[in-house]
């Protein structure tokens, strides 16, 4: 693809001079001289501007589920545009694409799960679940019920009530003080938090840990309970097989909501539609984005229970909450075709029966490797844990993130963007990644363990 009126130097300079992207530091871009420029992308892979290709083990930022480059997708936008490009909802109107998106996701969600507001990113579907957590409370007459409970590393975005809710220190340390009633408890991260403990003894204490709180701060004040079905930007941190369950009882036995937040676990990332179908449970509200376009638009929705929205309507009044785009008609078109092609394709159900158990496979390869604690994976997510010393979960320089970011960088200098989180890569490849891509996954990030080793043994 050209470069139109500039060439890649002028556009780096320009990155330099202007751009800010996310969560990046900027002197680190100073020095660098700018961003690598991703100018086009096809399937699984990206390209940048040199003309270097890259399998895109992270479907993007999580969320290329149906691969890049489909037709179908810029179809359907094109198509909404000519006829409405936007229109609000604040004026008691919507769009068609709008009002059928809600329903298709009514249907794929199931059970009692059956309406919808939409946003724009998946920060702000958090945003609307404490809003509308809280409003509930006040409406049902219990306006002490504030407080939200979550876990240590625990990622929900990045506006000011996502980083609250959040629990990553890193984050915390930069830009607060944060809202007030937010609690944070002890993350099912077995490889770090319970290394060596008996499975059975690291899950009662994580589910114990929840109810503790939830009586430190006294039921009563408790509003609700919010957790990704799996962890995603925290390292792929997947729960013992029945902490979910065991919440969910918590919850009911106290009274308090339950959200699960499927920014990054829904649209058949596990291998079922939504992540807290996985785990059998069924939570009040549910944050979902990324998948939801296949990230070709930005949009975001929440699905809130029936009994909840029962109560704003007999209560009566504006919920006065919402945003410019809430519902884009674009947005909503593209999303609905994008569904549409997952269901054509079985992507979800290719997930859970071919490629989710291809990258299972795969990652256990790399349990012979001197660097490597844990390889883990759940349809399609995975984690590769590094270690200073094989069976412990000891990193190198006695700290985390030393060894990650060494590991990514040397995957993409052999044409393979993972991401590194602390000393855990972690992958989200794209639904339409082949077995033979996986397999190709797997063996760059070995090369890339071979290469990292002797750098890191060294000091």
């Amino acid at each position: 693809m050209p470069l139109r009126n500039h060439d890649l130097a002028a556009l780096r300079r320009l990155d330099v001079a202007h751009h800010l992207p996310a969560q990046q530091d900027y002197k680190a871009q100073l020095e660098a001289g700018g961003s690598r420029i991703i100018v086009r992308a096809e399937g699984c892979e990206i390209f940048d501007a040199e003309g270097a290709g890259l399998l895109d083990a992270m479907a993007g930022l999580w969320c290329v589920q149906v691969g890049y480059g489909r037709q179908e997708l810029v179809d359907a936008a094109a198509e909404q545009m000519r006829a409405l490009p936007f229109y609000n909802t604040f004026f008691k109107t919507a769009a068609p694409p709008t009002v059928l998106l809600a329903a298709k996701l009514a249907e794929l969600i199931g059970g009692d799960l059956q309406h919808v507001f939409f946003n724009n990113s998946g920060s702000e579907a958090i945003d609307t679940v404490v809003r509308m957590v809280r409003y509930y409370w006040q409406v049902k007459g219990q306006p002490e019920r504030t407080v939200l409970i979550a876990r240590t590393n625990a990622y929900h975005g990045s506006t000011i009530a996502g980083v609250s809710l959040g629990g990553m220190a890193a984050m915390h340390k930069q830009g607060g003080p944060w809202l007030p009633d937010i609690e944070h408890v002890l993350q099912p991260y077995s490889f770090n938090e319970g290394f060596g403990e008996d499975p059975r003894t690291f899950a009662d204490r994580a589910v114990a840990a929840v109810e503790e709180r939830i009586l430190a701060v006294g039921p009563e004040r408790v509003a609700a309970f919010i957790g990704e079905p799996v962890q995603g930007a925290g390292g792929v941190i997947i729960p013992p097989a029945d902490y979910w369950p065991r919440i969910e009882a918590l919850c009911r036995k106290y009274g308090v909501l339950l959200v699960c937040d499927e920014v990054i676990c829904g649209f058949g990332r596990l291998g079922t539609w939504f992540g807290h179908q996985h785990y059998g449970v069924k939570p009040d509200l549910i944050s979902m984005a990324k998948g939801l376009s296949s990230g070709y638009l930005p949009i975001s929705a929440v699905a809130v229970a029936s009994h909840v929205v029962e109560t704003f309507r007999e209560a009566g009044g504006p919920f006065v909450h919402g945003y410019t785009y809430s519902g884009h008609p674009t947005a909503a078109a593209v999303a609905l075709k994008n569904l549409e092609i997952m269901e054509r394709e079985k992507l979800v159900e290719r997930t859970a029966g071919e490629t989710g158990p291809r990258l299972a496979a795969a990652l256990a390869t790399l349990a012979d490797h001197p660097l490597v604690g844990e390889a883990r994976s759940i349809g399609l997510l995975g984690a590769v844990e590094i270690v200073a010393e094989k069976g412990t979960n000891a990193r190198f320089g006695g700290k985390e993130g030393t060894a990650g970011p060494m590991v990514r960088d040397l995957c993409i200098e052999r044409g393979l963007m993972v991401r590194a989180v602390r000393d855990t890569i972690v992958m989200s490849p794209p639904l339409v990644i082949s077995p033979e891509q996986i397999d190709r996954i797997v063996a760059i990030l070995r090369e890339a363990l071979d290469a990292a080793e002797p750098k890191l043994r060294a000091g």
